[in-house]
């Protein structure tokens, strides 16, 4: 088993949520095989034994609900979460409410935090995480933003039309972002808004069908927002700081992503090569075959590479930088590796890996989604790519040998 630079507190916190994956966790998905959706009793029970295995929300402050443990530590413990789709859930760790409690915890005040960020920690209300846009702005490019929030009184006025709004069909209150200055550049003149999933003007059109919708209950939803109002205390953070508060919540939360996905991954290579080790063809168990063994070890090899790039990116953000760089490269690389991880194990495991009795059917599902959510390949490789060529000089292009005829 390979090591990393993680600290003993980050061990053994991963330690024990490896003991609730495979005590409570994984008997439990094994129990709803076929992809069923959760119950809100299931899910409690999850939570409750999250709580008695001492890895409930460790993200969060103890103030808040949570464990109080460093982001950096953390890191371990969604990988474990993510090698079943039930974990991130049991732990509190799960995809917006841990990116929305994240930015609550840093820019809500000291009411926001009482009336919603500990409610969401405590998993009594679920929340949306409301940016992106139609096609006719705001996707991959959230400078095209055209949902308004204008200022009336003592209240915000919302106008917009969002969607792939994760949890928007269950949420009780959205995380809304909204231009609030016109004449501003995006970047100075956006903000974010608490606003209830019940509040008149919320019109909620559908549950986006998808790839892996049917199988995992959470779903994706399209919003219009139509002159919304909320008082002025529902701005989270500062007003116009919207893309800088954001950006806090995006970097951290594309390194949980790629930590809940690499151990998605990890299990699918698990679950592959159990199965190699017992199916025979040919003459001999696949196991035994040199091609699967070689696949194996790449991917592995792939997936070491990985973790040292998420926990890289993880100790930049942890020691107050903004790491986009180091984020980047760990999110297109990770996204890459693990859905090629997945689909290389469910090919090994044959009809049975595309049949339900086996999760990696529904992984396989879920992981294609991640090379697009919280910003697609090209935009990360855009950043990457700048950066690259950012200090090009003319003597970079001279030939090292000339050959003279």
């Amino acid at each position: 088993m390979l090591s990393y630079n993680d600290s003993e507190k980050a061990t053994e916190l991963a330690e024990r949520a490896n003991d609730l994956m495979e005590e409570v966790v994984l008997p439990k998905e094994r129990e709803m095989a076929g992809g069923m959706a959760v119950s809100d009793g299931t899910l409690e029970e999850l939570r409750e034994a999250a709580r008695d295995y001492g890895v409930y929300a460790p993200q969060i402050d103890e103030e808040y609900g949570g464990m109080g443990y460093d982001f950096r530590d953390v890191l371990p413990t969604f990988e474990e979460a993510g090698r079943s789709l039930l974990g991130a859930a049991a732990m509190r760790v799960d995809a917006p409410d841990e990116g929305n409690m994240h930015l609550l915890e840093l820019h809500g005040s000291e009411l926001q935090k009482e009336e919603y960020l500990e409610p969401l920690v405590a998993g009594d209300i679920v929340s949306g995480f409301s940016m992106t846009e139609p096609m006719q702005g705001g996707g991959s490019d959230p400078k095209m933003l055209k949902t308004t929030a204008e200022k009336d009184g003592d209240e915000w006025v919302i106008n917009g039309h969002k969607w792939w709004t994760t949890k928007g069909i269950q949420a009780d209150i959205l995380l809304v972002f909204a231009r609030t200055d016109q004449e501003a550049h995006p970047y100075e003149g956006c903000s974010v808004f608490i606003v209830p999933a019940d509040a008149d003007g919320v019109e909620i059109e559908r549950n986006i069908p998808h790839l892996g919708s049917e199988t995992h209950g959470i779903g994706h939803a399209e919003i219009k927002y139509n002159n919304v109002r909320v008082p002025e205390e529902h701005l989270l953070g500062q007003e116009g700081m919207g893309f800088a508060h954001v950006q806090e919540r995006l970097g951290p939360a594309r390194l949980t992503h790629c930590m809940r996905y690499s151990g998605m991954a990890e299990r699918a290579l698990d679950i592959a090569t159990a199965y190699m080790s017992e199916r025979e063809a040919f003459g001999s168990k696949l196991a035994e075959k040199q091609v699967p063994r070689h696949e194996v070890a790449e991917h592995r090899t792939r997936l070491a590479a990985a973790r040292a790039l998420i926990r890289q990116a993880a100790d930049s953000i942890s020691a107050g930088n903004e790491a986009r760089l180091e984020v980047s490269m760990a999110k297109v690389f990770t996204a890459n590796v693990t859905q090629e991880a997945v689909d290389t194990s469910l090919q090994f495991c044959g009809g049975n890996g595309i049949a339900k009795d086996l999760p990696i059917a529904d992984f396989y599902e879920s992981v294609r989604q991640f090379r697009l959510v919280d910003g697609a390949d090209e935009v990360h490789k855009r950043v990457i790519s700048r950066e690259a060529f950012s200090d090009v000089k003319s003597e970079e292009l001279e030939p090292v040998t000339r050959f003279d005829g």
